[in-house]
């Protein structure tokens, strides 16, 4: 029903316009690795004119630097134009007068255009729209943030909806969180009506998610930045990530083959999903080409161009499965100009250049089938949304005896508190992460998002279970073993307000259809875990742990005694963030081991995020904890604490420690709501 075609009359009234093709040639360029051509004016063959945003020259390698060590590319738009290239005539400015332009998008009809715009340097960019020829020009979105990357959506409509009806996407900054690892806002994808109204948050994500592209079936395709655990490395990976125009079903689209970065993507008439990749991306995001088939994203990964081809930028695609896309030289030099490549084969030739800008963004204006509609249940009128597993072992393990039916006990589930939510010290300290790394790279920088508990349940025999959650709110699940230590942890994900949204697994393969088995856990009511936010609570060392380390640890760990030093005491260590003063043992516990590999460092004592692999955790359990598929932490020795020299830890505080860890090993949790009352509720699930 979601994917199902609608028929209606359209109620927007659009200008005509007349479409004229290009119809300069220009020569063919070999296959990979050619040498660069001199590039036309124009281009070849073209079912309608070329709409282009050009941006000054010095907003390459002199201008802004990409941010988050690479993840990201540069917010660049300032100062840019948008023209129009009809062939025989010269490139004519549309949105004249606005001090920036960028961003094109094409009504499916080809009589109207959507743009980001600023008329002025200090103003917020916001989406506007003007018919075809650049006439009419009118604002859309007001007040909602920075907005970008405007797009046409087909219908919507619910089951209550007197008629469907037409939005547009974008992104923005709206919610105004810092990105989880980047010294840059987060952004998310948007929805609004034609006429600006209706404004509705597609995605949650803590940290970015962008350039959302509209498929034939309805679904928006973007890019999207997840996170991976601390000790495997901070950057984690930008994948390709699809959803509902409605922002329910989001999943991923394509697996974690090729480069790190994978954004800018776009679906051909060929069947293809073409998208920009690259392991770091400089300030434009360009990088190679590469693709993945819609029929099996996930296992159809293929590398298009190479590096000695160029560094590639913004495709769009071309009715006959071809696509056009911005190149520059391999070594970053010159300017983008527009080329016409053929993504079966890699070749391209030139369409459009002018040396003076980056000709980017390149999309023709062209009729084209209007997407699938899509139904929805979304409302508002519901705070709550739905989270159910059919079966937490269907994973992607490659050996399936590491974890048999019966490992998993229970389900942690915790909410991300973006920064400013009325903390003091909030996540792992910067400045300890800092000072014991070798260098300031990403790596050194932990992430600013904070883990609160929203409860714990049991897992049913059969792995299911079915919870409701607090809608629209990144949520982290986490599977835990008998100590409650997390054995696997998944991305952020949320529901919408009202949505069911389920998986088959636990990092399952997204492509496999599950057994027709009805589960245990849908035998009843989803259990509720939506407490009030001053009953969600954090773990912490200052106000939890440290206590449990004074009491049964600092003894044999003070001056004379076995490494590391936590015999309480404090010390000031200067970060990034300034300087701030923090407990002698919580800066030993948190120390590094130097490097292992590239930009990789191995922590000595706790591992943030995954306390099965932190020594610390085997040091008090008596015992290696780590999975089959943690690798080589399997291998590593363990020192238990001598019987007899001081009191057992009880399980209460056994399980604080390890909680503490698997939420991140905060420094300071967040004062206020969570305060005494959290505490005494810590205590109590903890002795359970």
């Amino acid at each position: 029903m979601g994917g199902s075609r609608l028929r209606q009359t359209r109620r927007f009234p659009f200008p005509h316009v007349l479409l004229v093709g290009m119809v300069l040639g220009a020569p063919p360029v070999g296959a990979s690795g050619a040498a660069d051509s001199p590039r036309p004016a124009a281009g070849a063959g073209l079912e309608g004119p070329l709409l282009v945003t050009q941006l000054p020259a010095q907003a390459g390698p002199a201008g802004p630097a990409a941010p988050a060590g690479g993840m990201l590319r540069a917010p660049y738009g300032q100062g840019a134009r948008l023209c129009i290239v009809r062939p025989g005539q010269a490139p004519r400015i549309l949105a004249d007068g606005f001090h920036s332009a960028c961003d094109p998008a094409v009504s499916f009809d080809a009589k109207r255009i959507l743009f980001a715009g600023k008329r002025r340097p200090s103003d917020r960019w916001n989406i506007y729209e003007m018919s075809a020829d650049g006439s009419g020009i009118r604002q859309v979105t007001r007040n909602v943030g920075n907005c970008r990357r405007p797009g046409y959506q087909s219908t919507l409509y619910t089951i209550i909806s007197a008629e469907p009806w037409y939005q547009i996407t974008f992104v923005s900054d709206l919610a105004g969180g810092m990105n989880e690892y980047g010294p840059v806002r987060a952004t998310d994808l948007y929805s609004c009506k034609l006429d600006g109204s209706a404004v509705r948050r597609l995605t949650c994500n803590p940290s970015s998610d962008m350039d959302p592209f509209i498929m034939s079936d309805g679904r928006l395709l973007c890019a999207s930045w997840r996170r991976s655990t601390l000790s495997r490395g901070v950057l984690g990976y930008v994948g390709l990530f699809a959803l509902g125009i409605d922002g329910t079903d989001y999943a991923a689209f394509s697996g974690k083959q090729g480069r790190r970065v994978k954004h800018m993507p776009c679906t051909t008439a060929g069947g293809l999903a073409v998208f920009v990749e690259a392991d770091r991306v400089g300030w434009d995001g360009a990088g190679q080409l590469a693709s993945v088939r819609l029929r099996r994203p996930l296992h159809s990964y293929r590398q298009i161009t190479k590096v000695a081809d160029g560094l590639f930028h913004s495709p769009s695609p071309l009715p006959d499965g071809r696509v056009l896309v911005s190149r520059r030289p391999a070594d970053g030099s010159g300017t983008h100009g527009v080329v016409r490549l053929d993504p079966a084969t890699g070749r391209w030739e030139p369409v459009f250049d002018e040396a003076a800008w980056h000709d980017v963004q390149a999309t023709i204006v062209h009729p084209r089938a209007e997407p699938d509609g899509r139904s929805s249940v979304v409302t508002e009128k519901d705070p709550n949304g739905r989270l159910y597993c059919l079966n937490v072992y269907l994973s992607d393990l490659k050996d399936r005896r590491w974890m048999p039916p019966g490992t998993v006990k229970r389900l942690r589930v915790l909410e991300a508190v973006p920064p400013g939510t009325g903390r003091r010290g909030g996540s792992l300290s910067r400045a300890v992460a800092s000072a014991s790394t070798p260098s300031a790279t990403m790596d050194g920088i932990p992430p600013l998002i904070q883990r609160r508990v929203l409860g714990e349940i049991p897992i049913a025999a059969d792995g299911s279970f079915s919870i409701k959650v607090p809608a629209s709110t990144p949520i982290e699940l986490q599977i835990l073993d008998a100590e409650g230590a997390a054995l696997r942890t998944c991305s952020w994900i949320w529901a919408m307000n009202h949505e069911p949204r389920g998986c088959i697994g636990c990092h399952e393969d997204g492509e496999l259809t599950p057994e027709n088995v009805f589960r245990k856990a849908f035998e009843q009511a989803p259990v509720r875990l939506c407490p009030p936010p001053g009953q969600r609570r954090t773990v912490d060392f200052r106000r939890d742990v440290m206590p449990i380390i004074d009491a049964k640890c600092a003894a044999c760990h003070g001056p004379g005694g076995a490494r590391p030093r936590l015999d309480g005491g404090s010390k000031l260590v200067a970060g990034p963030g300034g300087q701030g003063r923090y407990n002698r043992a919580y800066g030993s516990l948190l120390a590094r081991d130097g490097a292992v590999g590239e930009k990789r460092y191995r922590w000595k004592y706790v591992h943030p995020g995954r306390a099965r692999t932190s020594p610390l955790v085997w040091h008090i359990l008596g015992r290696n904890t780590s999975r089959g598929w943690d690798g080589a932490a399997g291998t590593r020795p363990v020192k238990p604490i001598p019987p007899g020299k001081v009191a057992a830890l009880d399980d209460r505080e056994k399980r604080t420690i390890i909680q503490w860890i698997d939420l991140g090993a905060l420094w300071d949790g967040i004062p206020g709501d969570d305060g005494q009352a959290g505490r005494q509720d810590a205590r109590k699930r903890g002795a359970k």
